[in-house]
């Protein structure tokens, strides 16, 4: 797990308890259920009414992703595709088909069973670009569905506000209740902007981000699978996938260490 998300978030309300705190006011007085529920439950209704049903449901699924997900590893996606190529130029390509039955990602194993059956280099390419591009398209989707509700809530919030001050002007002849019902009705534009770069925000920077990782990731072994139908010389084939990807994604080593490490192991 990336802790990254977790952090950011906890540091971010924390900040808000903070200021809270130091202003001598109470947390409690910003957690009331009506403002909430009206920015939250308004927010997530309009961001359904924009979108299909299915959209809603898959965007939730990919929550726990966002929560949970990792950035790939190129390194060990580079080191599994040179050990497949050395077995291929060793036994031949019918000997990848028992390397996608245990492969775990379910991309390669295709890929490997495709090589193994025979499949032509080009018609290959084009089955992955395609399911890479699905890929891309349904994360991008669910990114969107978060930016939409990171634009919705502050309006809503802003719409909280102004039902609330209605409700504050009918009651002027109580002017010692004035200031509490003054205060109330802000907490919507508040839940409306800290639900929108808090939570909403964030979450569709992380699904966009870690789609661009995983799509990174796909293209990489796409390229090293096609490469090994050619038969392309190992050595040769991990200079060019270390070439593919930044250097700061190997892991406190750069490409030159790394390539020296695959030779020494070779």
């Amino acid at each position: 797990m990336d802790p990254s998300i977790v952090i950011g978030l906890v540091l971010a309300f924390g900040s808000v308890v903070a200021i809270v705190t130091m202003e001598g006011a109470s947390v409690t007085a910003l957690l009331l259920p009506p403002p909430m529920i009206l920015v939250f439950g308004a927010t997530l209704a309009v961001g359904l009414a924009g979108n299909t049903l299915k959209d809603t449901l898959q965007a939730f699924k990919a929550m726990p992703k966002a929560l949970m997900g990792k950035a790939s590893k190129p390194q060990e996606s580079i080191d599994r595709i040179i050990a497949l190529a050395e077995k291929a130029r060793a036994e031949g390509l019918l000997s990848l088909e028992s390397e996608a039955t245990d492969a775990k990602d379910p991309f390669l194993a295709r890929a490997l069973q495709n090589v193994a059956d025979g499949t032509d280099g080009e018609e290959l390419r084009i089955m992955m670009e395609d399911e890479i591009g699905t890929r891309s398209r349904a994360d991008q989707a669910n990114a969107r569905f978060f930016a939409a509700l990171g634009g919705y809530a502050p309006t809503i919030g802003i719409i909280g506000t102004v039902v609330s001050l209605t409700h504050v002007l009918e009651n002027l002849s109580d002017p010692t209740s004035l200031g509490p019902m003054i205060a109330s009705a802000f907490v919507a534009t508040l839940w409306g902007l800290l639900s929108a770069n808090f939570i909403w925000l964030p979450f569709s920077s992380r699904i966009s981000r870690l789609s661009e990782l995983e799509i990174e990731r796909m293209t990489l072994v796409m390229e090293g699978i096609l490469a090994v139908q050619e038969g392309a010389q190992p050595m040769l084939l991990a200079d060019r996938l270390r070439a593919m990807v930044p250097d700061h994604h190997f892991k406190g080593k750069g490409k030159a260490d790394a390539k020296e490490n695959v030779r020494a192991a070779a």
